[in-house]
């Protein structure tokens, strides 16, 4: 009895380790990540805080002007405008250095870098005083205030005038930040996993040669993975609007025909993804392993829990390609910014396009078993 039993345990290892994809997407890539993310959030050297600062020049708060004599000023484009960033770094001693950049602005233009998640605090002049304004359920905003505002007074060595108003209406919250991000991953999540890993399912378990073996057409088994796909992920979306809607007071305040085709545009990038990423494997092991190289990497970069631009200036560009970033950027522009469709217009194509190009990618190596 005890040989047989050896015997079959010996058989499983050999499986295991005679598959080198097996071995990558189990053992290798699992530590690249952890690197990756370790050299990300520990081995950090400083801590960037982006803030908004309406100025007022009929009410100048001198603590503040005292606070950013010695800041390096840069003159940066924005959205078609000219804007004045100062950046100024503060010793913590053992907490670190923090760089603060504060981007110098206008109300509204402040008020909108909140909502798009740039800045999670604005920093007002008025009455002589200084006025915080953020989310109070922000964590990363409470942060921000009591790291700022304690720097601000340090300064001077004295009490720090000044008076925190919440900022509670619809749009400049955390959670309008958030329900769009969540649209889009599940989207993201559901069509990868819905789609990508079914297909890798049927084909190691011999389905699609029996199904290949009907008068199926090819191309009719793989339309109807994405427009199934399509009516699940709406419905798994309308829900959660709905749940969001009726408990947080969220509303949509741009366009629902922008909001239509940016959705279906996601739906199209990544079906076509998915059909690529399951174009050969019939390991399930090797498919989750692929599925997770595609998915990890944009729920932490593309801005869906915290604001990318939290990232080194450096990366974001290459950040808001992704189509995740693109996606979710669309959605909250029209959930909480009020965006029509011609100001979608760029990321519904390039969705569509990237969308279309991964599938007829996928469906010229595909391997049906």
């Amino acid at each position: 009895m005890k040989r047989p039993l050896f015997q079959l345990i010996l058989i499983q290892f050999k499986e295991y380790y005679r598959e080198p994809g097996i071995i990558f997407w189990s053992i290798i890539f699992p530590i690249l990540i952890a690197w990756g993310l370790g050299i990300a959030f520990t081995n950090k050297g400083e801590l960037i805080k982006n803030i908004a600062v309406v100025e007022n020049s009929a009410a100048p708060v001198p603590v503040l002007r005292n606070f950013l004599k010695d800041a390096k000023k840069e003159v940066v484009r924005r959205d078609d405008q000219s804007e004045i960033n100062l950046e100024k770094r503060v010793d913590e001693g053992k907490l670190g250095t923090i760089r603060y950049n504060f981007m110098i602005t206008n109300w509204d233009n402040a008020i909108l870098l909140l909502k798009r998640g740039v800045v999670p605090l604005i920093i007002e002049e008025k009455d002589g005083k200084l006025e915080y304004h953020f989310d109070p359920m922000n964590t990363d905003a409470q942060l921000t205030y009591l790291q700022v505002s304690g720097a601000i007074t340090n300064s001077r060595l004295v009490e720090n005038p000044a008076d925190i108003i919440p900022l509670t209406k619809k749009g400049t919250r955390y959670i309008d930040f958030l329900i769009p991000g969540l649209i889009a991953m599940g989207l993201m999540m559901s069509t990868m996993w819905g789609i990508s890993y079914s297909l890798i399912e049927k084909r190691a378990k011999k389905l699609l040669r029996r199904m290949l073996a009907t008068p199926m057409k090819k191309s009719s088994f793989l339309i109807s993975q994405f427009l199934a796909r399509i009516v699940l992920t709406t419905m798994e979306a309308f829900l959660l609007y709905l749940f969001a809607h009726y408990y947080f007071g969220i509303t949509i305040e741009g366009s629902l025909v922008g909001l239509a085709l940016i959705f279906f545009a996601g739906m199209i990038a990544f079906t076509g993804i998915a059909i690529f990423v399951s174009a050969r494997t019939s390991k399930t092991e090797i498919g989750n392993g692929l599925i997770n190289a595609v998915v990890m990497p944009m729920m932490i970069l593309s801005g869906i829990f915290f604001s990318y631009h939290n990232f080194p200036k450096a990366v974001i560009p290459i950040i808001q390609v992704l189509p995740l970033t693109m996606l979710a950027d669309g959605i909250r522009s029209i959930f909480i910014e009020g965006a029509g469709l011609h100001e979608l217009a760029v990321e519904i194509v390039t969705l569509s396009g990237v969308g279309i190009v991964f599938f007829l990618a996928g469906l010229r190596i595909y391997r049906w078993y």
